[in-house]
């Protein structure tokens, strides 16, 4: 056994959200992905710049441009000119994204066929990341994410597979996923690691230290909690093969858990508190030591995040969007 199985592109395709969430519909947070999207939405989420299509924003601003204004504006020089920017619109799109915020309690959180737009969750409200209750919302995300550009390139969406054609070519649609937004204990989530279909390790998916997670007892009803809801919800389910990691998070009493994702048993998945290496080692393990489960012991944990925020290389000052 290597440390990394072989990927091909039909496991890949296996991994996005439509692929896997109707199987798990009742044990996991409430989803609707919308295909197929207008044909000039992929055109949009690539072309430079961050604007808002026209209608997707609830409240209507009510300030208006002087003549003087808009003769300024009218009468420049130079190349920058020279091209008219570019509007969009997508009034059919909104209505759905409307329609699903509605039946969601007024809020979502939203993401593309593989990747959501954490990079950019300190956009908007810090405190509620990626909270998004209007269309606007949703596309001010994806446009200021540096991450979801994964998911329209398919080389990279692609990258690492051993085969070089997939089902039919391993074509793919791009597809708006939107979850039901709820406050998230980051405490209580955690990924997992599946290797041949025996789930070796789990750990915080939040690296921060929190106190009461370093209790002997709370780590072996996590421990218990997850094992269960793997054997009892998950194994052999999964479409996309027997190597995979996924997400949860643990209600309130950690007695059950509810899947935020599944991602690829690959490099491009982050290991967290373990390495790959240490995952390969635990897969050959006695069943009777597995999983095994590792938290941020301490403030001092070399893991632990630090005061410094996530994503930080991909922050611009919010008045420059406003320009």
């Amino acid at each position: 056994m290597t440390v990394f199985p072989p990927l091909t592109k039909a496991t890949v395709l296996a991994f996005q959200t439509s692929s896997w969430v109707d199987l798990f519909s009742s044990i996991t947070i409430k989803t609707s992905v919308i295909r197929p999207l207008p044909a000039d939405f992929r055109q949009y989420l690539e072309s430079d710049g961050i604007t808002i299509p026209e209608g997707s924003e609830d409240v209507v601003a009510q300030g208006s441009l002087s003549d003087d204004d808009e003769s300024e504006q009218g009468s420049g020089d130079g190349p920058d000119h020279d091209e008219p920017l570019v509007k969009y619109a997508f009034p059919e799109l909104d209505a759905q994204i409307r329609l699903i915020m509605a039946a969601y309690g007024g809020a979502v959180f939203p993401k593309l066929n593989w990747t959501s737009p954490k990079d950019a969750a300190w956009m908007l409200n810090p405190s509620s990341p990626l909270k998004c209750t209007s269309p606007s919302d949703v596309y001010l995300y994806l446009k200021s994410s540096d991450f979801i550009g994964h998911d329209l390139d398919p080389e990279m969406v692609f990258d690492g597979c051993v085969d070089e054609e997939g089902p039919e070519g391993s074509p793919y649609e791009l597809e708006l996923v939107l979850k039901k937004w709820y406050p998230i204990d980051r405490s209580r989530e955690l990924r997992c690691f599946v290797r041949d279909n025996v789930l070796v390790g789990i750990c915080q998916r939040d690296t921060n230290f929190y106190d009461h997670l370093i209790k002997d007892e709370t780590q072996s009803l996590m421990r218990e909690t997850v094992s269960t809801f793997f054997r009892d919800k998950i194994k052999g389910k999964f479409p996309g093969g027997p190597n995979y990691i996924f997400d949860i998070l643990l209600t309130r009493s950690l007695e059950s858990a509810h899947i935020i994702d599944f991602n690829p048993y690959a490099p491009r998945t982050d290991a967290l508190l373990f390495t790959y290496e240490e995952l390969h080692m635990l897969s050959s393990s006695s069943p009777a030591n597995l999983p095994e489960l590792r938290v941020i012991t301490s403030r001092s944990h070399p893991m632990a995040s630090r005061n410094a925020p996530a994503n930080q290389h991909n922050m611009i000052p919010r008045e420059a969007l406003e320009l």
